[in-house]
């Protein structure tokens, strides 16, 4: 077993790193993970943000960027990811509304390849990441796999969320055993914290371990049983009693 890097996908802390982007970071830090997957910088601006990252001896594993930026500030985007040194960026999501048909699901995984063949010539990668709507079964395949069948492997990588796979229907193993090869970031969620909900997190890193392609582990954390930090601290802690880290 080859283990990971393990980043925190800042969006767990969202409230304590619009108050206080260094500190938080800080914390995260002291936890022990390894990087960050940036959601925003919080207070600061990019270059606060790489010197506060920098001071915390963070890695960022990548950056959650919105398609309306992605659209309007692509330059931009690249421009952060690069100072940042960051070699992953993600769409972190799209309007359910547009999952119309098969056609409608190809389109958007069209668009997200415009934009990953332009970061892919810079030397970014760009993934999408699922939520349980890209699940949805349309005209006899899933949402995401509309998607992912329309773009090239090389220009749209899949970003998956083994805690919406599951609660989506479709069990975390068979994505990985399916598009696994394209998952350079995976994000570790569970109904709370890790190990507290419907994962089977011994399946998960077995085929993560089996497929090979995985760069970095990305916890991520939307509910809890208490504070933000300490939720993610004892999510690194689980990690830890697994041999993950």
């Amino acid at each position: 077993m080859k283990k990971l890097p393990v980043a925190l996908q800042l969006w767990s802390v969202r409230d304590e790193m619009r108050r206080d982007f260094a500190s938080t970071v800080a914390a995260v830090g002291k936890i022990g993970y390894h990087g960050v997957e940036l959601a925003g910088y919080g207070n600061l601006d990019v270059k606060g943000a790489k010197a506060a990252l920098d001071a915390a001896n963070l890695k960022v594993a990548g950056m959650h960027v919105g398609f309306p930026a992605l659209r309007a500030d692509l330059n931009i985007v690249i421009n952060d990811a690069l100072l940042l040194g960051s070699r992953h960026v993600t769409c972190p999501s799209w309007p359910a509304v547009q999952f119309l048909s098969a056609a409608a699901c190809e389109r958007i995984g069209e668009q997200l390849a415009e934009i990953g063949k332009t970061l892919r010539a810079v030397g970014l990668t760009f993934s999408f990441h699922n939520h349980a709507a890209e699940l949805k079964v349309v005209e006899g395949r899933t949402v995401f796999d509309w998607m992912l069948g329309a773009a090239a492997p090389r220009d749209l990588k899949a970003e998956p969320d083994v805690y919406w796979l599951q609660i989506g229907g479709c069990p975390p193993v068979k994505f990985l055993r399916d598009h696994g090869a394209r998952c350079p970031l995976v994000h570790l969620k569970d109904e709370k914290e890790l190990g507290l909900g419907p994962v089977n997190f011994a399946e998960v890193f077995s085929v993560i371990d089996e497929v090979g392609a995985a760069e970095w582990l990305i916890v991520e954390q939307e509910s809890y049983n208490h504070p933000p930090l300490e939720s993610v601290r004892l999510c690194f802690e689980q990690l830890k009693s697994w041999g993950r880290v």
